[in-house]
């Protein structure tokens, strides 16, 4: 039983590295461009002169742009799934396919993974580049990985949920986009009024930075921030499920 689920599994995400694979060159090239333009105005221009926590600000932001384009990577690779059902009616042939339901989720989790841990190394290989200083431990891994899949999460459910093109743009527009400028990506939280601090300390993508930030940086991590993202990721797969069964039901 195990082992057919694991090869179901295997079967979805293969489908979509088949994909990733003929355009990889254009997939990595095209994810370099928005990390190095956030490295040369916030890390050359700017970062080196600006010292942060016995740092330069460089060493701040890197692992903020991780957490902010894990987050827009993974979701944005989930966004196909979203013109299958409502649009190509493809998804019909996954329901209807012999296979365990869960592995589709899975499946697509794991290739929204792939790509969001791609764009990320990008992003750590040009970090280097203009001289950041970044622990990259397993537990950093952990927390990057973690964050890809729990952003992933939200693509789905957004993807069996949301009926036109359209509605799936505001969702980065409103949802996305002011996590990506007030989760502590670019600055502190702690610079923000009392009231709005206490909605964006909530948001999973704030205590990801926080434990990219204290993870590269040798510093203590905090055991809740990740007890948060845990409980995060985990009641969003089970939305992920509970979603994509009811196509068949």
């Amino acid at each position: 039983m195990m082992e057919q689920r694991l090869t179901d599994i295997a079967t979805v995400f293969w489908r979509d590295w088949v994909v990733l694979k003929r355009r990889l060159a254009k997939f990595l090239l095209s994810r370099m461009v928005a990390p190095l333009l956030y490295l040369v105005a916030f890390g050359w221009g700017l970062g080196r002169s600006i010292p942060v926590e016995g740092g330069t600000y460089l060493d701040f932001i890197v692992p903020g742009i991780l957490a902010l384009n894990s987050m827009n990577i993974s979701f944005n690779s989930i966004t196909p799934v979203h013109a299958e059902r409502v649009y190509h009616k493809s998804l019909e042939e996954y329901v209807s396919a012999p296979i365990w339901p869960d592995a589709f989720v899975l499946g697509k989790l794991l290739a929204a993974l792939l790509r969001a841990l791609l764009s990320s190394a990008i992003i750590c290989a040009l970090a280097f580049a203009f001289g950041a200083r970044l622990s990259i431990t397993p537990l950093f891994l952990l927390v990057l990985s973690m964050n890809c899949i729990l952003f992933a999460e939200i693509g789905f459910i957004a993807a069996m949920k949301i009926n036109t093109f359209e509605e799936m743009g505001q969702v980065n527009t409103y949802i996305l986009l002011p996590m990506s400028f007030l989760c502590g990506t670019f600055f502190h939280t702690a610079a923000l009024p009392s009231a709005l601090r206490l909605i964006i300390d909530a948001l999973p993508l704030t205590h990801t930075s926080y434990l990219l930030r204290a993870l590269g940086t040798g510093t203590d991590a905090s055991l809740a921030s990740l007890v948060v993202l845990v409980l995060y990721a985990v009641f969003l797969y089970v939305l992920c499920v509970r979603t994509f069964r009811r196509l068949s039901e």
